[in-house]
Formats: structure tokens, C-alpha cells, sequence
């Protein structure tokens, strides 16, 4: 294995940063005229030989019943883009990501392809959008792609650290 041995990239020192504690807390639009959603939880991210991360959320659904969420986040270096998942215990549909930098870089985009919000039986683009504010913000939104070429944002969350 030792010429399996892989060093990280300057792409995988970046999602270093997102390693720790976090809180969340976050708000959703479920449809238009509808109050929105909120919900809150916790998150420990943890790295995998450096590059790799692993999230592994707890919160709450709006039910009130509780929800576990992953997500695992890498860079290939071969595609030249970033790579992960991201999975729920309230949905069968495990997200595939495909991402990007922004320039700046404190803009991670990554995007997916998923069920429509107003018809199930098509598929949608959708894009979960990680801003670093500083190093213990971070915002997550999610945006999906209309019918009609334009992005709406429907979920925010402001994740903090705690440790």
C-alpha cells in the first residue's frame, strides 16, 4: 500500500478548517406562503488521514422527531473538483457531490441532483452552498434549480463552534 499513499493537496488543508464541534441552527422554506421551518442541532466533523472529512450531524425535524445526518466531503485531484455525500435518516436518497472553489476561496459549492420539490417523479439541480465567515462561522444554503433557469434559496444554516 505504501504507493497508495496520497498527500494532501492545498484543496484538502481546506476542508480542514471545517474539523471540530458546531452547533447549528437552521431555516427552511418549505413552499411558498408557508411560515418557515426552523430546526437546530449539533455537528463533530472529523478528518480522514487529512483528506477527508466526515460530518456527522444530530438534530431535529419539524415533527419534533429527531434526525441524523452525514456528510462526507474530499477533493480528487484527478477531476479536479471536490467530491462527497451526504445522507439523512429521514430520506432514502443518498446525495452525490460535485464541487468547487470559489476564487477567494471561502465559497465551497457543491452540487447534486435530487427528487423535485413539486413533482417526485423528476429530477432537479440542486447546489448546498458552505461559506466560511471566519473560523468558527460557517453558513450552509441550499438553492435548487427551477423549472424556469433561475436558483431559489430554501434552507440556511449558521453553524458555530464550540470546540
Amino acid at each position: 500500500m505504501g504507493a497508495m499513499k496520497a498527500e494532501p493537496q492545498d484543496e484538502h488543508r481546506w476542508l480542514q478548517q471545517l474539523v471540530g464541534r458546531w452547533t447549528f441552527e437552521s431555516e427552511a422554506q418549505m413552499g411558498p406562503g408557508q411560515p418557515p421551518i426552523k430546526s437546530s442541532g449539533k455537528e463533530t466533523v472529523r478528518s480522514i488521514g487529512g483528506l477527508w472529512v466526515i460530518a456527522d450531524g444530530e438534530g431535529t425535524m419539524p415533527d419534533g422527531n429527531p434526525a441524523t445526518m452525514i456528510m462526507t466531503l474530499g477533493y480528487d485531484p484527478k477531476k479536479g473538483r471536490f467530491v462527497g455525500t451526504w445522507l439523512g435518516s429521514m430520506m432514502t436518497l443518498m446525495w452525490v457531490y460535485d464541487g468547487f472553489l470559489d476564487a477567494g476561496r471561502k465559497v465551497l459549492t457543491l452540487e447534486a441532483e435530487g427528487p423535485s420539490f413539486t413533482d417526485e417523479s423528476k429530477t432537479a439541480k440542486y447546489r448546498d452552498i458552505i461559506t466560511l465567515e471566519s473560523t468558527d462561522h460557517r453558513i450552509l444554503t441550499s438553492r435548487v434549480l427551477g423549472e424556469d433557469g433561475t436558483w431559489t434559496e430554501f434552507m440556511t444554516a449558521h453553524y458555530r463552534r464550540i470546540g
